[in-house]
């Protein structure tokens, strides 16, 4: 398994040990760096490449993944990519030399001339026979940056990698255009954002390299920050955050409803003298899209001193403003932030205003490890330029579809935090003249109406969320196929249908889900010898 970093991959080794501490001698590191020895192009030293590798037995493997899945510390394809090649040109070396590493990866070849900039010209000797350097060349060196530009999506400047990923953290914050291009732009002080926090600073935004990587990092510096204690996971959960909170610390209390009487029984045991961490909540959840109460969450942390920790991802800054009532606010980039399915990223958040602000702030600066691939951040800067406008469109078509779904005899239940119970613990956090967001959930009367829908559906099927076109999933069944009728304790039904809501024409959209929703007309309201 691939790792960005020599930490990352102990921590890997680490989390397998845990389980199998018998497998010790078996499990090692390999790190790939840049051989410096050779002689590089300007931009490839800069860009500094590196991977760790964690060879390990197949017993280990089910734990590694574990780890992989939950954390999201691996690497990305595109860092993959770009390693690969270095590594087949001869241009990476190993830093940790190990006995177990197959010959074949150490084979050196000759550096090809796209990398080199100042090489021995073996045609021209001087006296003794040796090769002189050959003189600096224009040609070579533009050749060289023409090829780092190509590998970085064609013609993009590695120098604006720090610039982009600076917009990116101000565009989090709230403080910059939506369409800004950071090529010929000036960057906007942080004077002022809509977050509403005047002290929010650009380094209180933090970037990693998937959205599940910055809630293992907000749990991991709280741990650092606060000590080694329980958390709670308020709501039912995107199904790593809970066992991010389950496996990397004491563990958790789990209230899995959101709802008032949940917060009753953990003010109850708040008053018996339990003492946590933190508290972790997305708003809304997924997939019955719930909004917790933040304002009783945050009256209790502040009364009984834990951290409250905010998923954005389906609400959206766009949408709703959460950070007031947060000490941390996360959020999967990946989904509507970048709308084209073509990078992944995360983000995490710290308030200014929070009492662990100083504790939290140091803990990140011990263990935060910048490892968002500079070509990542490029892409995510430019998909999310129009950001703001494509949340616009996907509300309105959001509720358009819901208007349709509620209509029909199928659907016994659209859950849409629109027409939730919850609405008014959305609207207390909704931006004015904001929306409730692209992503909705279906529930028939049976299940074979459920399934007539979903194979009716002529749109992409597929378990992520927040793309540019719209999206079905049958949900429950990719995350908690082994654990459904735990999930159905919480009132998530195993024949939910998920979508999540696109840009295309509201009138051709509406007329897909009429033609879907004409197929379940004839069948029958209650499951008869249906199908698994």
């Amino acid at each position: 398994m691939l790792f960005p970093t020599r930490a990352s991959a102990h921590r890997c080794i680490s989390f397998v040990l845990r389980s199998q501490s018998n497998l010790l001698e078996k499990l090692s590191t390999v790190e790939l760096t840049l051989d410096t020895s050779k002689m590089l192009s300007p931009l490839l030293k800069k860009l500094a490449p590196t991977v760790v590798a964690v060879l390990l037995p197949e017993a280990a493997f089910p734990l590694a993944k574990q780890y992989w899945q939950h954390t999201g510390d691996g690497i990305s394809s595109r860092r993959a990519e770009f390693c690969h090649d270095l590594l087949k040109d001869g241009l990476f070396r190993r830093t940790d030399l190990n006995e177990t590493l197959c010959e074949a990866s150490t084979r050196a070849n000759r550096a090809p001339k796209r990398y080199q900039r100042d090489r021995v010209n073996t045609d021209s000797k001087d006296a003794l026979g040796h090769g002189v350097p050959a003189p600096d060349n224009t040609e070579e060196s533009q050749e060289s940056s023409r090829f780092l530009e190509e590998r970085f999506g064609r013609n993009l400047d590695l120098s604006l990698v720090e610039r982009a990923k600076s917009a990116i953290r101000r565009r989090i914050a709230g403080c910059i255009g939506q369409d800004i291009d950071v090529l010929c732009d000036t960057l906007p002080s942080m004077a002022s954002n809509s977050r509403g926090l005047r002290d929010l600073h650009e380094d209180d935004v933090y970037l990693f390299p998937a959205g599940m990587n910055a809630i293992f990092n907000a749990h991991r510096a709280l741990l650092s920050a606060r000590g080694q204690m329980k958390s709670v996971n308020f709501g039912f959960p995107y199904v790593d955050t809970l066992k991010i909170l389950q496996k990397f610390g004491p563990g958790c209390e789990f209230f899995g409803h959101a709802s008032s009487s949940d917060l009753d029984k953990f003010e109850a045991l708040l008053k018996d003298g339990h003492r946590f961490l933190a508290l972790f909540c997305e708003f809304p959840g997924n997939p019955l899209l719930i909004s917790p109460d933040l304002k009783r969450i945050r009256r209790l942390a502040d009364e009984y001193d834990f951290a409250v920790v905010v998923d954005e991802t389906i609400g959206t800054f766009a949408n709703v403003n959460v950070l007031p009532a947060a000490d941390i606010v996360v959020s999967s980039l990946t989904k509507i932030f970048s709308g084209d399915s073509n990078v992944m990223g995360g983000s995490a958040i710290l308030n200014p205003s929070s009492r662990y602000y100083g504790q939290v702030k140091k803990a990140m600066s011990d263990i935060y490890e910048d490892t968002y691939w500079p070509e990542d951040a490029v892409f995510m800067e430019r998909n999310s330029r129009d950001f703001l406008n494509r949340v616009d469109r996907i509300n309105a078509n959001a509720e358009a579809i819901c208007a349709t779904l509620k209509k029909h005899s199928s659907v016994r239940d659209v859950f849409y935090p629109k027409y939730n119970p919850s609405k008014h613990h959305y609207d207390e956090y909704r931006i004015p003249n904001r929306g409730y967001g692209g992503l909705l959930s279906i529930v028939f009367h049976s299940r074979q109406q459920a399934e007539a829908f979903y194979d009716s559906m002529e749109i992409a099927k597929g378990p992520s969320l927040g793309t540019n076109f719209t999206l079905c999933s049958p949900y429950v069944l990719l995350a908690h196929y082994q654990e459904l009728p735990w999930a159905a304790e919480f009132g998530v039904a195993e024949d939910l249908v998920r979508i999540s809501v696109g840009l295309e024409d509201t009138a051709i959209l509406q007329n897909t889900f009429h033609r879907a929703l004409g197929a379940t007309e004839t069948l029958p309201k209650t499951d008869q010898g249906c199908s698994t």
